[in-house]
């Protein structure tokens, strides 16, 4: 488990410098100064929870556990559900795509308490 949440941050972490600079360089020019704030915002969370999944992998290797593996799948869920939406929202302009952003954005929470839960009951 310790090995396979490093990895997922690090290949996010990566892939959240590609798409932001794709968005810095690429779409400056073909989105909305709207839609530009709605990626960046994309680029953001996913860098965040990108550097949460690499903390998770590092916390599991003291601390083990099945609540860690579940914040670290909830996160990556996230990432997926929260970046994802708003990615696909701002490149398509398709607005009903926001309303699986706060399934992300739950995600993420959930995420987090678990993995708050996990280093209390650690101690």
């Amino acid at each position: 488990m310790k090995s396979l949440f490093i990895s997922l941050g690090a290949a996010n972490a990566a892939l959240g410098v590609i798409l932001g600079a794709y968005g810095a360089h690429g779409l400056r020019n073909h989105l909305s100064t709207q839609m530009l704030d709605v990626y960046r915002t994309g680029v953001e969370y996913h860098m965040y929870h990108a550097f949460g999944l690499i903390l998770i992998g590092l916390a599991a290797g003291q601390m083990g556990g099945r609540l860690l593996g579940a914040a670290g799948w909830f996160m990556f869920a996230g990432i997926v559900l929260f970046s994802g939406s708003l990615y696909a929202l701002s490149l398509s302009g398709i607005r009903w795509l926001g309303i699986i952003t706060p399934f992300g954005g739950l995600s993420f929470i959930i995420a987090w308490a678990l993995f708050a839960y996990a280093a209390w009951q650690s101690r």
